[in-house]
């Protein structure tokens, strides 16, 4: 006997049996003992009877409508129909007299006839797509019906109105239109009485001089001028004041310091006067410390400034600033001087201004644009040039400051003269400081020049500077505005505080 033995699946074989021929349960018979149950009953939907009248099968139909083909190959056994209905026949049917096929006979042969006509896909599917006559002709002009013309009452009424009626119809129109217009003229004849042609308004000439901030204005316009630098693509705008006759404007340096600062050769610089005549300005020199330039331009006949003086100047004083904010030439704005010697620390991005200034103080608003622009007095006198604003969002708000006429005149003149200009300097750098058991504050001594006149007269760091000359100094702007007050190489008495005693150190100063 083999080694090898076969196993049968119990699909295939229900049951296996010993050697003596007894059954063996292999789990799929009924276990010894074990109930039998009933069959399942039927259940069997209830059946609508229009449904089924609807959905039940033709009259002498019987099993499937499928056909099917006995096992000998027979074919099936059809029902026979009767005619088709007149109705479907109709519809349906071939027009009267016509043999064409709507379908080729798959037992036909494979040649086509022939189509009449051009090549149409849609009865040879053999031939190539293309566009062919249209399916009917387009009536010659012959062809085409004449219609009879319809005249106008044809086409309004459809000739069901006479002509008797046509002509009440027209009579009553004309009526119409009569009582309209006499409407329409007394509707005229009524509004008349709030318009009229008949009335002249009349304007006087005013016997009364101009105001004096009207005639100030107009005496020094024509001495302001706007200025705009540009270099490449780059432009800023400004102002100037025409202070001598030969061409000469002042203005601020931070308005030109872009153009002086150019090395490519594309700087230019545009004076435009009151009267629209612009012409180029060349730069004869600058300020950086005191934000103060001077231009030319060859330009005869100029209305001149008229300068005043600082000392002439009090808090209070009604004053006007000219100029050209935001680029709005000729502008002049109203104000006082609300302060004196305020020193104004001026630096700026783009610019290589920085210089702290005394300025003049004033509430004339002054905005971008008006840096280099004239503040006059009552008189139409200059006694500043607009600088600067203070401002948290960057717009006027009544804080403008102006460097004084007389420190403009004089680095002006030096400038005209030279081309560049010294300041004093006692050479040292400070930061604010309270002493005197916190009622004074000074300029405390942070850091001490070798060689420079403080190091000189014996100043060292920790020193709380408190007057310069005649100047009080409370902060370390106020300290440069002191010294620069004064000239280089004059003898000037430094009042100090060191360790709690005031000292009185002299000291010359010296050119920066």
């Amino acid at each position: 006997m083999s080694s090898e033995s076969t196993h049968n699946s119990p699909a295939d074989t229900p049951d296996s049996a010993d050697e003596n021929g007894t059954t063996a349960d292999n789990g799929t018979l009924r276990p010894p003992g074990a109930p039998v149950l009933a069959p399942r009953p039927v259940y069997r939907p209830h059946v609508d009877s229009h449904i089924a009248h609807t959905f039940r099968r033709p009259a002498g139909q019987s099993g499937s409508f499928a056909s099917r083909t006995g096992r000998s190959g027979t074919e099936p056994t059809t029902t026979p129909k009767g005619p088709p209905a007149a109705v479907l026949a109709e519809a349906f049917g071939r027009p009267p007299g016509s043999t064409e096929l709507l379908q080729r006979d798959p037992e036909a042969g494979t040649e086509t006839p022939p189509v009449a006509g051009p090549a149409d896909p849609w009865r040879d599917p053999d031939a190539q797509a293309r566009l062919g006559a249209p399916a009917l002709q387009a009536p010659t002009a012959q062809e085409m019906p004449q219609a009879e013309k319809l005249s106008a009452r044809q086409i309004l009424f459809g000739s069901r109105v006479a002509p008797r009626a046509l002509l009440i119809l027209a009579a009553l129109a004309l009526a119409i239109a009569l009582v309209g217009g006499l409407v329409g003229r007394l509707t005229a004849e009524t509004a008349s009485t709030l318009t009229s042609r008949k009335v002249s308004l009349e304007q006087s000439d005013s016997e009364q001089p101009h105001g004096p901030i009207a005639q100030v204005a107009d005496a020094v316009l024509p001495s302001v001028v706007s200025i705009r630098t540009t270099v490449g693509e780059n432009g800023a705008t400004g102002s100037g004041v025409v202070i001598d006759g030969n061409g000469y404007i002042v203005t601020n340096n931070h308005v030109v310091s872009m153009a002086a600062q150019d090395k490519s050769g594309q700087a230019r610089i545009q004076i435009t006067f009151s009267d629209g005549t612009r012409t180029p300005a060349d730069i004869v020199g600058r300020d950086p410390k005191s934000d103060l330039a001077v231009l030319k331009v060859d330009v005869k006949n100029l209305t001149v400034a008229e300068l005043g003086k600082s000392g002439d100047v009090q808090v209070g004083d009604a004053v006007l600033a000219v100029g050209s904010p935001l680029g709005l030439s000729k502008t002049v704005t109203s104000g006082i001087v609300s302060a004196l010697h305020r020193p104004v620390k001026l630096e700026g991005e783009g610019s290589d201004t920085k210089a702290v200034i005394d300025a003049v103080q004033t509430d004339a608003s002054i905005n971008p644009g008006n840096s280099g622009g004239a503040l006059v007095d009552a008189d139409g006198r200059v006694i500043g040039i607009n600088t600067a604003i203070r401002s948290e969002s960057g717009g006027s708000v009544g804080l403008g400051f102006a460097i004084p006429v007389d420190q403009m005149t004089e680095v002006a003149q030096t400038l005209i003269r030279d081309g560049s200009i010294h300041h004093p300097m006692i050479g040292v750098s400070a930061r604010q400081k309270t002493v005197a058991n916190e009622v004074m504050s000074g300029a405390e001594v942070a850091d001490v020049q070798p060689g420079s006149p403080a190091a000189n007269a014996g100043i060292v760091e920790g020193d709380v500077i408190v007057r310069v000359g005649d100047r009080e100094v409370t902060n370390p702007d106020e300290l440069v505005v002191a010294v620069q007050s004064n000239d280089i190489g004059q003898s000037v008495n430094v009042q100090l505080i060191r360790e709690g005693r005031q000292v009185d150190i002299p000291v010359t100063l010296a050119s920066d």
